[in-house]
């Protein structure tokens, strides 16, 4: 008898994603996004600006102030160029997704990235590279605002993969994030620990992921604090027991999956049908 068919994994494609956060009065508060429903990738859920790597971050010839992408590569287990692309995806999906620039002169930030709309939306449209944008306003990428935060890898089951690196950044002094993307049905901030007990009482839905992140920002009472902690950045991939987000197991999952006893995965598959 034959040995049954098992199908190969989809290949993972990398991907950045980053962690704005903000000091206030009630702790660290953090930007998220509600993604629309008809997204392939997470539609419905809350989390993090970021995206996949475009080919071109590759091969951005820019000007960059900053940890080198030697250490880039270092703290997220890669290659060089692979480095280069994450940190360049980084700052061009959180520039794309929320009009925050992570970008500037070696010492000072962009006064007004609201002013650079149009050139946004060509970003967005794949029209204009991420290099040749920054070559073309005479900007410096500054990857001394990205602090290394997590690395997940979706799990062999899912039908698109990724190998995403996480980073964290202080929101810039002066800048407003926004919801100008197609891609979020809504925006907001707010602290972390709020975060949290809106998955606990089933306001929104959480992938591991992002929880793990808030669980993580919640532990601290500044950004500088945040930031400043001392953390190893180790490769997490969910294992899989059975098929569906029910059957991954991560670190602290039994308290994750705590909260989906509300219904709330059979009101999700409903609403994406």
């Amino acid at each position: 008898m034959s040995a049954p068919d098992v199908q190969a994994p989809v290949p993972l494609r990398d991907a950045s994603t980053v962690v704005l956060v903000r000091d206030s009065a009630e702790g660290i508060e953090v930007f998220l996004q509600r993604r629309v429903q008809q997204m392939a990738f997470a539609g419905g859920m809350t989390v993090f600006p970021g995206g996949g790597v475009d080919p071109r971050d590759r091969e951005a010839q820019i000007a960059w102030t900053g940890p080198d992408v030697e250490y880039w590569a270092e703290q997220f287990s890669t290659d060089e160029a692979s480095a280069r692309a994450l940190v360049c995806a980084a700052v061009r999906e959180t520039f794309e997704e929320c009009g925050v620039l992570l970008a500037g002169t070696a010492d000072d930030m962009h006064p007004d990235p609201s002013s650079l709309f149009g050139a946004r939306a060509r970003l967005v449209a794949k029209e204009l590279s991420f290099a040749q944008f920054l070559n073309d306003e005479g900007l410096t990428l500054r990857a001394d605002l990205l602090t290394p935060l997590a690395h997940w890898i979706t799990p062999k089951n899912e039908s698109r993969r990724y190998d995403t690196r996480f980073f964290l950044a202080a929101m810039p002094d002066g800048q407003e994030a926004d919801g100008e993307t197609s891609e979020a049905a809504e925006t907001r901030w707010q602290t972390a620990a709020d975060a949290l007990a809106g998955w606990d009482g089933g306001d929104h839905f959480l992938l591991p992921p992002t929880w793990t992140q808030l669980r993580h920002i919640a532990e601290y009472s500044t950004v500088a604090d945040l930031q400043a902690a001392p953390r190893a950045i180790t490769p997490i991939e969910p294992s899989i027991s059975s098929s569906g987000l029910a059957g991954l197991t991560f670190a602290d999952s039994s308290e994750y999956f705590t909260a989906l006893g509300d219904g709330r995965m059979e009101r999700l598959k409903n609403t994406n049908a």
